[in-house]
């Protein structure tokens, strides 16, 4: 729970919270906000440094200051883990409706604390309606909609003559998660689910962004669990550096499951280090999703979908990152998604109207504007550097909304932003060569199908016959939307997962209490005869 160790100046503190205590660490680190940084990013950093470097209790209850959080030594972590390690059979033995319970409780304190959710996110950079609909992903995951989904795939009976037959799945036993530093607190709030299943839980609190994780776990999951009568040490949170803390969890006897979330590279190469290790990776990784419009689509409400793409700069790993468009109406969509791009604005994350973010380390954007003008992509918009009026800059911390046309489908995946995530604002729209619709159609749904990454998919369309082959022959991915929001989440479907580079050789679908528990059989039996079970009636 938030310490404020100085009543005159009170400042949002968390130590490690390990077997159900408030445990001091190593040191503190520090977050400033997000529009400090934009308005005086000396002082802010130089601030966040002094802190971090000798604390200073006048610096410390400057106003630039939302939050620090203790950073954990090898010993707390150690500790959380055998914390984890010792709760879980106690957990697994709480039955699954109590622990069911938990999902919809969840719900609820979200609901009651939600400006203080949204001011944290906020406060770590998250523009203030993006962190809106963070909100709202979270509220459908724990929808009684999706709970009862849950419950269902979490236990079934059957009555087989004198038997009764159950399917159910049981708890990994103790799971640890490695939120991202882009999505910290809404990705490490699908630990709740984790929980749901009946594992024991330990949480990395990213180093740089540690606030709101601790928040959401802390204040308000930790109470839950006390509630509902969780053994202590059924969910443990620690600020730390990502390699140690992962190399202690891959060395730890007690730990099951490791929810990774990262890039492709390091997450394919983590993968097996688990694996080799004994431990289930469940990996989170890129994604490089499609939005397909035919020619008979809704091209307005297409374009509106085709935007989302620059939410957040493109930070985030779930928006779209390439657009096949038909030919006959390539010229009428791509004039609306740059009209509807240059809506899209920087600005102060807590401006209702901003949904950019700042892009720090830009280099990489202009490498891969550059890459594709060199193999034939055409500039329709975008391009540069801007400052937070959105004047052109040489130094400016934000990026244009870009879009690219890049004619041919048979080569678009030369150009890199074509085949890879960029995480950035730049959406390249490929445009095909002319031919007929049969053929078109077969060309298209097989590239979809031949993404190396599967998070998500999009298809716009008015055809009854193009949406069914769609839904009946695109493979690749975890989810396909037609005709509806891509980032949007709905109760009962899976939020995150996929295929290939997405989710590694076990890719799918990813519903966190599925992945952290194992599907088990159970035949109970009365006066059953063996022998006449295996061999049938005796004659």
């Amino acid at each position: 729970m938030a310490d404020n160790d100085d009543q005159a100046a009170p400042v949002r503190s968390y130590g490690s919270y390990i077997g159900d205590r408030d445990v001091a660490g190593t040191a503190w680190v520090y977050t400033v906000s997000a529009r400090s940084l934009l308005e005086d990013v000396f002082t802010s950093v130089s601030l966040k440094r002094a802190l971090e470097g000798r604390p200073d209790p006048e610096a410390l209850h400057h106003p630039y200051v939302v939050g620090r959080c203790a950073v954990a030594g090898a010993g707390e972590i150690e500790e959380s883990l055998d914390a984890a390690t010792a709760a879980a059979a106690g957990w697994a033995a709480v039955p699954l409706p109590t622990r069911l319970r938990l999902g919809e409780l969840f719900r609820e304190a979200l609901l009651r604390n939600r400006e203080t959710f949204l001011d944290l996110l906020v406060a770590e950079a998250h523009p203030r309606k993006l962190a809106e609909w963070e909100f709202s992903c979270l509220l459908q995951v724990y929808s009684p909609e999706s709970i009862s989904f849950y419950a269902s795939q979490m236990h079934t009976e059957f009555a087989y003559g004198d038997r009764r037959l159950i399917v159910r799945r049981q708890p990994d036993g103790v799971v640890c998660v490695n939120p991202p530093q882009n999505a910290p607190a809404p990705s490490a709030a699908l630990a709740v689910l984790a929980l749901m299943a009946g594992n024991a839980v330990v949480v990395r609190a990213p180093r740089s962004i540690a606030l709101s994780t601790m928040y959401v776990l802390r204040d308000l999951v930790a109470p839950l669990l006390s509630e509902l009568g969780a053994p202590a040490g059924t969910l443990n949170v620690v600020c730390g550096k990502p390699r140690e803390m992962i190399d202690r969890w891959l060395a730890h006897p007690g730990v099951n499951d490791i929810f990774y979330f990262g890039g492709s590279r390091e997450g394919l190469v983590f993968q097996g280090e688990c694996v080799a290790r004994g431990k289930k990776p469940i990996l989170e990784l890129a994604g490089n999703d499609g939005v397909v419009v035919w020619h008979d689509a809704d091209l307005a409400l297409a374009a509106e979908a085709i935007t989302e793409c620059f939410f957040g700069s493109g930070q985030i790993c779930m928006v779209p990152n390439y657009v096949i468009v038909h030919p006959a109406v390539a010229e009428e969509l791509l004039d609306l998604v740059v009209k509807a791009a240059a809506e899209i604005r920087p600005g102060y994350p807590d401006d209702p109207g901003v949904l950019l973010s700042p892009v720090r380390r830009s280099e990489k954007f202009f490498r891969l504007l550059e890459q594709a003008l060199s193999r034939g992509a055409q500039l329709v918009c975008g391009g540069d550097r801007i400052e937070l009026d959105g004047t052109v800059s040489e130094t400016g911390v934000f990026l244009q909304p870009t879009v690219l046309r890049v004619d041919g489908l048979a080569g678009a995946r030369t150009v890199d932003a074509v085949r890879d995530e960029t995480f950035f604002p730049l959406l390249p729209v490929v445009v095909p060569e002319p031919m007929s619709d049969a053929d078109l159609l077969d060309r298209v749904i097989a590239y979809v199908n031949s993404n190396e990454y599967g998070l998500r998919n999009s298809l716009w369309s008015g055809s009854d016959e193009v949406v069914e082959r769609f839904v009946r022959e695109v493979g690749n991915g975890g989810l396909l939307k037609v005709n509806d929001s891509h980032i949007g989440f709905l109760p009962y479907l899976p939020t995150h997962g996929g295929t290939g580079l997405t989710s590694g050789v076990h890719g799918e679908a990813n519903y966190p209490i599925l992945k952290t528990s194992h599907q088990q059989g159970v035949s109970i039996a009365r006066g059953a005869a063996p022998r006449e079970t295996v061999f049938g009636p005796r004659h």
